[in-house]
């Protein structure tokens, strides 16, 4: 997993010092950005294909510089979030913010669901770990939920 990034908002001068500028990571090439994230190259050639990315060239290399590395760590940490690229290109692209939070209300519905669903896996999983029924499925109480589940009367 990837750091989080942080910003300093402290900062007083408008101005980029030259330590500053000197402490700016240079543009690197595809290779080096993909392992610095763990990614295979094609992933940001593809990414690159979608619109997501749009790096600067140099002498037609593709170049990555800190706009770069912050909307690829962008993308992967909405991909963590279970947004897929459609999802994620009109969350970064749209200038409409009621659009953009369209996009993560139904994606946090679609989180809920898949919590909710892992929670009763869970509940289930651990009642059959529990259980002193020697066949689980002989169990009161796993056969009422799973009755419960299919909407049947328990057998």
């Amino acid at each position: 997993m990837l750091p989080m990034l942080g910003l300093n908002v402290d900062m007083k001068s408008s101005a980029p010092s030259e330590a500053a500028a000197a402490s700016r990571p240079e543009p690197v090439s595809i290779g080096e950005v993909a392992a610095r994230f763990g990614l295979a190259t094609h992933v940001l050639r593809h990414w690159e294909s979608v619109g997501l990315l749009d790096p600067a060239r140099r002498s037609g290399q593709r170049r990555y510089g800190p706009v770069e590395y912050e909307r690829i760590a962008t993308i992967l940490r909405a991909k963590e979030a279970g947004l897929g690229l459609e999802q994620i290109s009109a969350m970064l692209t749209t200038t409409d913010p009621q659009e953009r939070r369209d996009v993560l209300r139904d994606q946090q519905r679609e989180l809920r669901r898949t919590i909710a669903a892992a929670e009763r896996a869970l509940t289930m999983i651990s009642h059959v770990l529990e259980c002193d029924h020697e066949d689980f499925i002989r169990c009161p109480h796993y056969r009422a939920a799973m009755a419960a589940l299919l909407g049947t009367r328990p057998s």
